[in-house]
């Protein structure tokens, strides 16, 4: 089966294309935003083909799973003419949690019966208001990068994308209290400057832009995973620490409790409790591996890549059908 989809979220990408299909993924000259094509960070199958525009038109698509908005209108243009959901069976992907006026929010896919919404949590699908779409929730997969944790550097790792930019969202105004039970690790895209910024020193707070590949060794090497976000869908790197056996100290917001079982770290939204949790497991490496071990058991569980691609495969095979 031939499946298009744009390359939106690697993370999330990288385990999609584990599955038995050959995805055609757009690319244009400028490898912008609606064509990056293969990932240049993740290591992607063959069975992943960089189509341009031009190609697409003539292109065989037996499914179109469509990430944004204005996807479905690109879609219809480079494919021809062909509709998603009506000329070829279309789900619409949804990765985030809503913004705005939340209990109210209306997803741009709401009463459309000619395609699935497919939500990456159950707390995504109880906030958006989708109308009479059906929904449809299968949760994250993770390839696992193995069990690497060494706790070796009494530090904790955090990663967030941007987060002068999103400031209160991923939690970065929690940092400067949090970096006084722990020094942090900032791991993520621009970052630079945000120890300045926070009036952090270099010892408290150190940044860096590694590429995915460095990226879980460095990881493991730290003592513990801290997740500050307050508002987001489910940080797959949450769930990539979990599966290098890290310890975890996260705000108990959106999907966190339900993916972070007890035994597994601490979760709590007083920022209190987090700060202490930090220190007992940077003065007690053996307590931070056990609950390490426990949180990778956790994830492998619930979030590993068998589960996630039988059911992709169920859904797929029902609506391409």
């Amino acid at each position: 089966m031939n499946i298009l989809l744009w390359h939106v979220h690697g993370s999330w990408t990288t385990a999609f294309v584990q599955g038995p299909h050959t995805y055609l993924v757009p690319v244009t000259p400028d490898r912008g935003p609606d064509g990056r094509g293969r990932a240049r960070t993740f290591a992607w199958p063959d069975s992943v083909r960089e189509r341009t525009p031009e190609e697409l038109r003539r292109a065989p698509v037996d499914l179109v799973v469509l990430q944004r908005p204005h996807e479905a209108e690109l879609a219809e243009r480079w494919l021809g003419g062909r509709r998603p959901g009506r000329d070829i069976p279309a789900v619409y992907l949804e990765h985030n949690a809503p913004d705005g006026a939340v209990p109210d929010t209306r997803h741009p896919c709401a009463d459309r019966r000619d395609l699935v919404l497919v939500h990456v949590t159950h707390f995504n699908r109880l906030f958006w208001d989708s109308g009479t779409t059906r929904t449809e929730v299968i949760e994250h997969g993770i390839v696992d990068p193995g069990h690497r944790y060494t706790g070796s550097l009494a530090r904790a790792a955090v990663v967030v994308n941007e987060p002068l930019r999103r400031g209160r969202t991923v939690g970065t105004d929690l940092l400067p209290a949090l970096a006084e039970a722990a020094p942090l690790d900032v791991f993520g895209m621009r970052t630079e400057g945000l120890a300045d910024r926070l009036g952090l020193s270099a010892r408290a707070c150190r940044t860096a832009d590694l590429p995915q590949r460095d990226l879980h060794e460095a990881m493991a090497q730290r003592r513990v995973y801290l997740h500050p976000v307050r508002w987001t869908s489910l940080g797959l790197s949450l769930l990539e620490a979990m599966h290098l056996g890290m310890p975890v100290v996260a705000l108990a917001t959106t999907e966190a409790a339900e993916a972070v079982p007890p035994g597994c770290g601490v979760l709590s939204n007083r920022p209190e409790v987090l700060a202490g949790a930090l220190r007992r497991y940077l003065a007690e490496p053996d307590a931070a591996a056990e609950d390490g071990g426990r949180a990778r058991q956790a994830a492998l569980g619930r979030y590993g890549l068998k589960r996630f691609l039988a059911d992709w495969e169920s859904l797929i095979t029902e609506v391409a059908a």
